[in-house]
């Protein structure tokens, strides 16, 4: 029997905050719609075939943003209307009945029933030799611990699992979900569940709140025998744009997703955020003030790294501050930006059931030129680590108006780290605490690894160039950490008066910087 949880982790609490972390932005699209409204058939009706092409949700797309927005049909019979998380999730998809099982081919495709937080009726399409084919719906698709929660309705699809032998050779495993508004996540070889993505964001740290958009339907293209990736299309609906989504998808040892996107506004819209990153960080040993826990951290990811237009390499430590957070990187041309994971070692952790060592690293490619703009981060405070609390994105400079058209293309690389390799050092952690005798000051330790360190003559100095936008560092001192094969550097930073600073550092030898630079902003 098929499970929908991430692999190598069976626990309940895992299951269950999984499901509630990704449905939180499902609930908040939910209480956007107005008049709920069946939104007619995307591509075909229920009994036909129709011709599809590269160009067909594109066009769909764009005629559905010169018409009023009408959400999707989200109402249940009454034994579904409420269900709790125990009860969803014994409906379990039968894998024998997935789509291309037993054809030979390296994908199959599981779907998930519609209930609990995930109410919207979602459009799913089979391509193949041209033509689109709704995928039909039978509740005898889905086992049901409790017979009740059969009805025999025609009640669609709320998303879609992707399957393939990722660990083991034979054995088809999850290693992607679409699930919830324009949530989607997914995992390398090796990986559990963490961070997840999102087609589209408007106006995310509003104070006004924000709109979630939707997928609400899906183009599955068969592949052939042989074929390791696999084609998806999607369609993007709010009250406020229409999009258009291609996803060529390679599952392995780094996941990989080319995607094309293509965006026609309802109305002028000035706070979009192009592929959206959102995950959780409760506590590390940079802020944990208000934690008390016995692990040494819990995070999905532990940073924010950009690789700016100008060639600069950034590394901002994640945070879950006292108040929402607000940080704008701005930028001409990004050539990449990420939330990453760089811990990698069980203890790092210490926790046998949620396996954070294990989660993924996401890391944007841009592809073209994507103008100016900023790499937004929001990071909002969590009291504990259901909550998916940190968001970044980029956010052009320009509003994007209402019956224009936009096309951004990127990649993301799903996995353990960056994909590209560098020759400056890296930040191997950060961790703050009290200044012993000045309860006012804090105390910074940084450490730095990699690749400038690997062959070192007896007498190589550096020293570190650390800055503020308020208050004044002092004691500053560098030393080599010879038990990661590195150094460290710590420094004292007094505020005075300040309710925030910018603080910024990187390692210098005599010819100039040799490390990443690493930002932080610190609030009391």
């Amino acid at each position: 029997m098929s499970s929908s949880v991430p692999p190598n982790d069976n626990s309940h609490d895992m299951q269950r905050r999984d499901f509630l972390r990704t449905g939180v932005a499902t609930a908040s699209f939910m209480s956007l719609a107005g008049t709920i409204l069946s939104p007619g058939k995307a591509q075909a009706a229920e009994d036909a075939s129709t011709p599809f092409d590269s160009k067909t949700v594109i066009n769909i797309a764009r005629k559905l943003a010169a018409e009023a927005y009408k959400a999707p049909a989200q109402s249940l019979p009454k034994i579904l209307d409420d269900l709790t998380f125990d009860q969803y999730r014994s409906i379990q998809y039968r894998s024998d009945k997935a789509l291309w099982h037993g054809d030979n081919l390296d994908f199959d495709v599981e779907f998930f029933p519609r209930g609990f937080l995930y109410r919207p009726r979602i459009e799913i399409y089979e391509v193949s030799g041209g033509q689109a084919s709704p995928v039909p719906y039978d509740p005898d698709l889905f086992s049901y611990a409790d017979q009740q929660l059969r009805v025999s309705d025609n009640l669609g699809f709320a998303g879609l699992r992707l399957r393939y032998a990722i660990n083991t050779p034979g054995v088809m495993e999850e290693f992607c979900v679409f699930l919830g508004a324009s949530y989607f996540r997914a995992i390398s070889k090796g990986q559990n569940y963490g961070l997840s993505a999102r087609g589209f964001a408007n106006g995310t740290g509003n104070q006004k709140g924000e709109e979630f958009a939707l997928f609400r339907a899906f183009w599955l293209e068969k592949p052939q025998p042989g074929v390791d990736a696999v084609v998806m299309h999607a369609l993007l609906d709010s009250p406020s744009v229409a999009g258009a989504f291609t996803f060529t998808i390679r599952p392995g040892d780094t996941t990989i997703f080319d995607v094309q996107s293509t965006f026609f506004p309802r109305k002028t819209i000035t706070e979009p955020g192009i592929s959206p990153l959102t995950g959780m960080f409760y506590f590390d040993a940079n802020n944990r003030n208000h934690v008390d826990d016995w692990r040494p951290a819990a995070h999905d990811s532990e940073a924010l790294q950009i690789w700016t237009g100008s060639d600069q390499q950034l590394f901002r430590p994640l945070n879950n501050p006292v108040d929402l957070q607000f940080s704008a990187f701005s930028d001409t041309a990004p050539r990449g930006f990420g939330l990453m994971q760089r811990r990698r070692s069980f203890h790092d952790f210490e926790d046998l059931s949620l396996n954070y060592e294990k989660r993924p690293s996401l890391w944007i490619e841009t592809i073209g030129d994507w103008g100016v703009g900023a790499v937004d981060l929001v990071e909002i405070p969590t009291p504990n680590e259901v909550n998916d609390n940190i968001v970044s994105f980029w956010r052009p400079s320009a509003p994007m108006k209402q019956d224009n058209e936009y096309t951004y293309i990127y990649r993301m690389f799903w996995g353990w780290d960056t994909p590209f390799p560098t020759r400056l050092a890296r930040i191997g952690a950060t961790r703050i605490g009290s200044v012993t005798d000045h309860t006012d000051g804090r105390f910074f330790s940084i450490d730095f690894t990699g690749a400038p360190f690997e062959s070192l003559s007896p007498d190589e100095k550096f020293h570190l160039i650390p800055q503020t936008t308020a208050g004044s560092i002092k004691n500053v001192v560098v030393e080599p950490n010879p038990n990661i094969k590195g150094w460290r550097t710590t420094f004292e930073f007094y505020p005075d008066d300040a309710k925030s600073a910018e603080l910024s550092a990187v390692l210098a030898n005599e010819q100039g910087p040799v490390s990443e630079t690493w930002m932080y902003r610190w609030t009391p």
